[in-house]
């Protein structure tokens, strides 16, 4: 019988290959409007936000880092995709704001994203994907409220310290026996 975190785990593994996937497919499908899945995707954030903002913002929007969506406005910004403006509730905090170039990026991304999105959704149900989405979901949550990590069961800390010291020991050209 499969315990539900061995299952979970293998769920995992399957997310962590599907965004990769999805990564490549998103960059190939891009790539000739001077995208990648990540520029993509900050524009996408940038087009729903219901007013322009600052890099931060938008980083907690995504549930990315604000280095990685600064990296990609200052690659988009000096390609013209997009343009800082002031903000006038925080001096440093620039506004992020697509330019015309950017938007028509973004508006051709996203009409080839939709005949994309209709060809792999061929043959799947709406409720099997709507339920896949619920489990995401449920599951971002559970890690979004965890306030502490998960700690190690004290004999699992004694397995990692001996994998460890056996490692160590390995490239010292010592034994592995204790």
């Amino acid at each position: 019988m499969c315990r539900p975190r061995d299952v979970l785990t293998a769920l995992i593994l399957d997310v962590f290959r599907l965004n990769g996937a999805l990564l490549a497919a998103g960059d190939g499908l891009v790539a000739d409007l001077g995208l990648t899945s990540a520029r993509w995707q900050v524009l996408g954030a940038i087009a729903l936000a219901p007013v322009p903002l600052p890099v931060a913002h938008l980083a907690r929007t995504m549930g990315l880092t604000r280095q990685a969506v600064q990296r990609s406005v200052g690659e988009m910004a000096a390609d013209g995709l997009v343009r800082l403006a002031p903000n006038p509730h925080h001096r440093r905090a620039m506004l992020v704001t697509m330019t015309a170039a950017g938007e028509a990026a973004y508006r051709a991304a996203h009409a080839r994203q939709q005949r994309w999105a209709e060809a792999l959704a061929d043959g799947l149900s709406a409720e099997a994907v709507t339920a896949a989405g619920d489990l995401l979901r449920t599951l971002r949550g559970r890690l979004d409220s965890a306030t502490d990590p998960v700690t190690p069961h004290p004999l699992e800390e004694d397995h990692h310290a001996d994998i460890h010291r056996d490692r160590s020991r390995r490239r010292a050209g010592g034994s592995t026996e204790g």
